[in-house]
């Protein structure tokens, strides 16, 4: 069931009515219920893996939560972990780990060829195997208590509004929001509906129309020149940012809505300063995660200065592979560690051209220079991410960096129109919020005139020019 769809439209008012309406004791089996049927949806038989890693994982985090020894205790994380990552591993990255060893073989000239397994993707899995995983850790440090009661766990776990596509949960922020007595309030009630109307602003309207451009330059590549594939690769950069900032909207608004409150996801991330930067407000949950999880175990920044460097390149690297089964994914998270291992070495080098030069007297000059900069490296990474394989992406930075003519208006000029138009919207918007101190500059005015013919404005908008095709999400590939 997708956000964008008119069936989720009915789905989630209905849901919210029995929530209010259920006694406080049967309202979380009503939210187990929904979220199954929100995820089985799309196959069925993805409910038994979700049901299988929530079985695992609150049955292993109860032993850990013994006084058994630390031996035993490291024996039962390290079968959580393998029995959750197994199930990952072998539906997400088994053929394109067969593909690399057949190509091996090839090679080398063995005529032995390993069959692929040909396993459909469950949707959402690296999401809530990575909230599961997390869970798991924080019981064997003994950051947390482990959950006893299973419904709670599990819906801890399946939560429809962020089971899909994040945010990826802590559980000691989201697991004892489950054990209040949630009553409505209007004031949630208004905030949750101004970040799913938003949401859908930039997912239907912003995303859904960059994505017809976006698809017909980055589809045809050998048809087009150099200036649409430039402009097609920032639109790319406003349209995945929209799809899954939108998505994340829309599910912190939803639960909003019912009383809970899930962590922030994006934080204007093309207003940062630095890739350092970038990453604290890009995908918050998950770079948060991999900081704790797979960062500071590795060492962190309490090492060396060449291991710290490696250790922020493993990270990177590791995050882009859950990304995607794909060498394009693993060289985009390579990249962005490499920029931040550029930035960190060269900061003692830059501080000194800066005051050389009296940058400080002119901050906004810098700030536009420093802002437009990130954009620039991050969106040369989005070509890796976008694209389909690695000759793909060398053909697209072919044409990038070697002029190519052609024609230039061989694309949709009516997505190139509305799409420029719309992401100007977003980029103001955003920088007012920004300088609002995170308050939505016209959605959350003290002015209730501004406020109304906001939402209004927003309504007829979506209405006009949204793309109602149910398109996925982008992040549900992963």
């Amino acid at each position: 069931m997708l956000f964008n769809s008119f069936i989720y439209l009915l789905f989630f008012p209905i849901v919210c009515l029995l929530y209010w309406l259920f006694p406080k004791q049967y309202r979380n089996a009503l939210l187990l219920l929904a979220s199954y049927y929100f995820y089985m949806n799309w196959n069925p038989l993805y409910g038994l893996l979700i049901l299988f890693s929530t079985i695992v994982t609150w049955l292993c985090a109860l032993f850990l939560n013994q006084k058994e020894k630390r031996e035993k205790k490291k024996i039962i994380l390290f079968c959580a972990l393998i029995l959750n990552l197994g199930i990952l591993v072998l539906f997400k990255y088994a053929d394109f780990i067969t593909l690399n060893i057949n190509d091996l073989f090839q090679t080398f000239h063995i005529k032995w060829e390993v069959p692929f397994l040909d396993l459909l993707l469950p949707v959402g899995i690296s999401f809530y195997t990575f909230q599961a995983i997390g869970y798991t850790i924080d019981v064997y440090k003994g950051t947390i208590s482990a959950e006893k009661n299973f419904i709670t766990y599990a819906l801890f776990i399946s939560f429809f509004p962020q089971l899909v596509a994040g945010p990826i949960e802590r559980a000691k922020n989201l697991l004892p929001q489950f054990h209040r007595t949630h009553h409505f309030d209007t004031a949630n009630f208004v905030q949750g509906a101004r970040l799913i109307l938003w949401g859908y602003f930039m997912k239907i309207v912003v995303s859904d129309r960059l994505a017809i451009y976006v698809n017909f330059a980055y589809g045809n590549i050998s048809y087009h020149n150099t200036i649409t594939l430039i402009v097609a690769t920032i639109f790319f950069a406003f349209q995945i940012y929209c799809d899954f900032g939108g998505y994340s909207n829309i599910a912190i608004g939803c639960a909003k809505i019912m009383g809970f409150d899930l962590m922030a996801n994006f934080k204007r991330p093309y207003l940062s300063t630095s890739a350092i930067e970038f990453w604290r407000r890009w995908h918050i949950s998950l770079s948060t995660w991999f900081r704790d999880y797979v960062y500071i175990p590795l060492g962190g920044n309490r090492c060396s200065k060449g291991r710290n460097y490696l250790n922020i390149f493993i990270t990177f690297t590791i995050s882009g592979l859950w990304h995607g089964a794909n060498w394009t994914f693993i060289v985009w998270g390579a990249l962005n560690g490499i920029f931040q291992i550029i930035e960190k070495f060269t900061a003692g080098f830059r501080k000194k051209w800066a005051d050389f030069f009296c940058l400080s007297k002119i901050p906004i000059v810098v700030y536009g220079f420093n802002v437009l900069f990130t954009f620039t490296i991050i969106t040369i990474t989005w070509v890796f991410f976008r694209a389909g394989s690695m000759n793909i992406a060398l053909q697209i930075f072919d044409k990038l960096l070697n002029v190519h003519r052609g024609p230039l208006f061989t694309l949709p000029l009516q997505a190139l129109l509305y799409g420029s138009c719309f992401t100007l919207v977003l980029i103001v918007s955003d920088f007012l919020q920004e300088r609002n101190g995170d308050k939505h500059f016209f959605l959350e005015n003290k002015s209730a005139l501004v406020r109304y013919v906001t939402y209004l404005s927003l309504v007829i908008i979506i209405l006009l020019f949204g793309v109602f095709d149910s398109s996925r999400f982008i992040y549900f590939q992963f």
